[in-house]
């Protein structure tokens, strides 16, 4: 099981750094360039202690993952209140709202966590069980941008679904047979329920859903990765509002 306090990779270090959750801060001690030194200023001002380790124990702490050379002990990650997120959108007109129904792979949570940044999501939704939860695989792969959007873990997505319904969001989900997105109304509250990545969204959730929106396909292939039709869908909201 990985450690959720340890995070590797210079983006994801650096983020840390850059919002203060670093205890602790390793680089491999042969290291030099240009990249180090930046960081070793940044942890100057941060007042964080460096330890200077070889690349075979960077390589144990990660389990052989592609650290750069940076590895760092942070903060448990911080989940959000869906109380206090809700809370801050009561006065917007328009919001975005992602909510993951058990996607259990941290390179997909990371990946959709990194184009959330980029098109403005306001939270993120994911499950407490049966679901991935913010690994240094998914810091690691959403390149620092979990420091900057709020992720929401709920014990039942079922009752948050009913909770985002009455503070006025439409609820869509991803299906084969549904609205193509590109006629797809993304004005105003929207939630999107993007399913896992074997069988899509749950029996029960498809109940709540207002309307399914679909991603057209010529090819062979009867599914995309569960972060690229996010991503396409979010892009799609994104543009709808610029």
């Amino acid at each position: 099981m990985e450690n959720t306090d340890l995070i590797y990779g210079l983006h994801a270090v650096t983020e840390a750094l850059n919002g203060d959750t670093v205890n602790k801060l390793y680089i491999q001690e042969d290291l030099r360039g240009k990249n180090v030194e930046k960081v070793k200023e940044l942890a100057r001002v941060k007042k964080v202690n460096i330890s200077w380790t070889p690349k075979n124990e960077l390589n144990k702490m990660t389990e052989n993952g592609v650290h750069q050379g940076f590895v760092a002990r942070v903060s448990e990650f911080a989940y959000a209140e869906l109380d206090n997120i809700l809370s801050v959108l009561t006065e917007k007109t328009e919001a975005t709202i992602l909510i993951l129904d058990e996607l259990t792979d941290p390179h997909n949570l990371g990946s959709i966590a990194r184009t959330a940044d980029a098109t403005g999501v306001d939270a993120i939704i994911i499950p407490k069980h049966r679901s991935v939860g913010i690994t240094p695989t998914a810091v690691k792969a959403s390149t620092g941008a979990l420091q900057y959007v709020p992720v929401v873990r709920v014990t039942n997505l079922s009752q948050a679904l009913d909770r985002l319904k009455a503070e006025g969001f439409w609820i869509f989900g991803t299906d084969m047979d549904g609205t193509s997105y590109p006629k797809w109304n993304t004005a105003g509250k929207v939630a999107l329920v993007i399913g896992n990545e074997g069988h899509g969204i749950g029996q029960n959730l498809k109940k709540q859903v207002d309307e399914m929106i679909t991603i057209p396909m010529i090819g062979h292939v009867q599914s995309l990765n569960a972060s690229v039709a996010a991503s396409i869908l979010m892009y799609e909201i994104f543009r709808n509002r610029k």
